[in-house]
């Protein structure tokens, strides 16, 4: 829905320099982030810690860029 108000504001958001859109699209990206989650980020970093010690045992088993791109197309279809 557009109001008069949001056309001002898009019309001089896009007289700003580029350094200063991006500040702004930033800044607008963020307003939209949920509060931190402190359970859900101490539960990735345990899974991160786990991937890691997989990784340098030898226990996970790797694959390279091209493999990872031919198996996600397979899996999307394109």
């Amino acid at each position: 829905m557009e109001t008069a108000v949001l056309n001002r504001l898009r019309s001089e958001a896009l007289q700003l320099s580029e350094a200063e859109r991006a500040e702004l699209a930033y800044a607008l990206v963020k307003s939209l982030d949920s509060p931190v989650d402190e359970e859900t980020i101490e539960a990735w970093i345990k899974e991160i810690q786990c991937r890691l010690v997989n990784i340098e045992t030898g226990n996970a088993r790797l694959i390279d860029r091209d493999e990872f791109n031919r198996r996600m197309r397979d899996r999307i279809g394109g």
